[in-house]
């Protein structure tokens, strides 16, 4: 994977000066410089650097430089990148933070190219463009500082990401499509006005760092401590951290729902030979209460009840559960400082409460 440096300083330090030319901080609005560049000299620049000038287009002559891969366009004015980029078939990382594109910014075949790393932070996006959810060998794309109020669920077609920061936006939920990334093992989505986590967020095996900080949650929901692998988790700046929600409006099981659980509950047989198959589906969708001392079953009527599981000794973190009904709640419940509702009714390891970062 090529290495995504922090600034033009580092590529400077890190690279050989003879495959770098840097034109950053020039006040150019053009790139006539590159035809007085010799043809030895194009075929052997690796990496451009244009940070800081003036352009508002992206500059097409660019395209001489055909064994570039690395392609710093950042702090310009830049407000279209026009399809010369497409010649640039060995490019691998383009940056182009604190701009002024927006969705309409890409050229139609932008999906096309063989780019592994993106980064468009600190421009104008509302969405994310169409184009970059067909960049098949994109692991790194970073959308932070933008206007996004979505992640579209096509996210999932992304399946080489391993990095993904959408951290600085207004996005309000998260699509269970996210977690169809098998080797994402970062997810930077703070600073949002995200109110919860879809569950199927603990099929990222993968998922290292979690950075969730400065949301509006106020619970978690019990599958992330499935997340084996997870090393951080920054919750700070959220509600779960500074109050709790324990009590949530129940709605009363409808007379469909409560004869369902009595056929699961008492284990009555039934098929498609003898039942409507919209039954006999619904029937199959049924969810076991995870109390263990309650062999009920509910369907779309259950109670969200929140469990605190106390995280090395120090914090009580709200998990959230769901129960078939009221009386599944344990006596000790109804104090949320109980010891009962403490990690060893989870069967948490210690070593896995040492992940959270709630300060």
């Amino acid at each position: 994977m090529f290495a995504l440096p922090g600034s033009a300083m580092d590529v400077l330090e890190n690279m050989e000066g003879d495959n770098v030319l840097n034109l950053s901080r020039m006040n150019l609005e053009t790139l006539a410089a590159l035809e007085d560049i010799s043809e030895e000299k194009r075929k052997e620049t690796h990496q451009l650097l244009l940070t800081h000038n003036r352009f508002t287009v992206f500059p097409g002559n660019v395209a001489y430089l055909s064994n570039l891969l690395f392609l710093d366009i950042s702090s310009n004015g830049l407000a279209h990148i026009c399809d010369q980029i497409l010649g640039l078939s060995k490019l691998k990382t383009l940056i182009a933070k604190n701009n002024r594109m927006d969705e309409f910014s890409l050229p139609k075949d932008f999906g096309k190219m063989s780019l592994e790393v993106v980064n468009f932070s600190g421009n104008r996006f509302e969405e994310v463009p169409p184009q970059l959810l067909e960049l098949q060998r994109l692991k790194s794309l970073s959308l932070g500082g933008n206007r996004l109020k979505t992640i579209p669920a096509e996210i999932e077609n992304l399946t080489s990401l391993e990095l993904l920061y959408l951290g600085g936006n207004g996005i309000l939920s998260i699509p269970p499509e996210l977690a169809n990334l098998p080797y994402l093992s970062y997810l930077g989505l703070c600073d949002n006005h995200i109110q919860g986590l879809p569950p199927q967020l603990a099929q990222l095996n993968s998922l290292r760092s979690l950075s969730l900080h400065n949301n509006l949650l106020t619970y978690l929901p019990q599958e992330i401590l499935n997340l084996v692998h997870l090393q951080e988790l920054s919750l700070r700046g959220n509600p779960l951290v500074v109050r709790f929600v324990k009590d949530f409006i129940y709605n009363p099981p409808s007379l469909l729902e409560l004869a369902g659980r009595i056929v699961k509950s008492r284990n009555f047989q039934y098929s498609r030979k003898d039942t409507p198959a919209n039954l006999v589906n619904y029937l199959d969708s049924a969810s076991k209460c995870p109390n263990p001392k309650c062999a009920g079953v509910y369907f779309d009527s259950c109670v969200r009840h929140i469990k605190f599981v106390d995280f090395c000794g120090k914090y009580r973190l709200p998990l959230m559960h769901y129960l078939c009904s009221p009386q599944c709640y344990s006596p000790c419940c109804s104090n949320s400082q109980s010891d009962c509702d403490s990690d060893e009714e989870f069967n948490i390891p210690q070593h896995r409460m040492q992940k959270v970062l709630l300060g």
